[in-house]
């Protein structure tokens, strides 16, 4: 059959109205916070397409409850049903499987041990761990907990939670485990104002005293930062200047699994 045959006809028109159909979502989806929807002019001019066949497209939207529109003004919102398509999508989520596969391509292009993390109280712990088993293998494993001040994937998440987290951290406590370990209180509130700034943690000999590590935050679907990830070596092996240039590739990374959680602020 070719593609001139009528047989075609029906599926390349499907095909093609579906797609009309998907931009008006994504019309309405990208709105900013706040906004009172969009108004039927908006969205034919948007899309270049007369409104009578707007409106032809959107009505199986409204019917599945994709869409809505206000009675009063007519403007288009997306309906209860988009809500219940997203948080299915987002219960279907595994942070670990998500994260696999960036965590392995960044211990790929770095050749160092490469850590997932969450945080648990004033803890975080480690949820996978990927590493060259080439190379120096590290003490760190899955499931272990470290307080969160003394790592560098613990002042990734903190340096964005919110300040009574913070409070709380330092309230319990700021013990030194290295001579490089932050005890002062200041000190440490400083830092996770510079940890924000840059995008990136440094854990420059804190917790261990031979181990470097840079670390960023990963963000969830609530644009909350309840994990990280970091990549982690021997300081013989990854020097300070090292840990500087990786920064951006670990803020690279996180960005990514944070886009698959549904973060948008990436």
């Amino acid at each position: 059959m070719t593609a001139d045959t009528p047989g075609t006809r029906p599926a390349r028109n499907s095909s093609a109205s579906l797609r009309r159909a998907l931009a008006i979502l994504e019309q309405v989806r990208f709105q900013p916070a706040g906004s009172r929807g969009v108004s039927l002019t908006h969205l034919a001019e948007a899309l270049e397409l007369n409104k009578s066949t707007v409106l032809r497209l959107a009505t199986p939207l409204l019917e599945a409850r994709l869409l809505t529109r206000d009675r009063e003004t007519g403007r288009f919102r997306l309906g209860a049903a988009a809500l219940s398509l997203g948080q299915a999508y987002l219960d279907q989520l595994d942070l670990r499987s998500v994260a696999s596969k960036h965590l392995r391509e960044l211990m790929r292009r770095t050749g160092h041990t490469c850590h997932l993390v969450v945080l648990e109280g004033l803890d975080v712990v480690y949820a996978d761990k990927v590493e060259d088993t080439a190379t120096v293998r590290m003490a760190s494993r899955i499931g272990a907990r470290m307080p969160a001040y003394r790592t560098a994937v613990g002042k990734a998440i903190l340096s964005h939670g919110p300040p009574d987290l913070v409070d709380d951290v330092v309230a319990a406590g700021l013990p030194p485990v290295t001579g490089k370990t932050i005890t002062d209180p200041d000190a440490f509130r400083r830092e996770l104002v510079r940890v924000r700034e840059r995008g990136y943690a440094i854990d420059d000999r804190e917790n261990e005293p031979e181990v470097r590590c840079v670390a960023a935050a990963v963000f969830d679907h609530n644009d909350e930062a309840t994990a990280a990830i970091s990549v982690s070596s021997l300081a013989s092996r990854l020097t300070a200047a090292q840990v500087r240039e990786l920064g951006p590739d670990v803020v690279g990374t996180a960005a990514r699994i944070s886009g698959e959680l549904g973060a948008r602020r990436i």
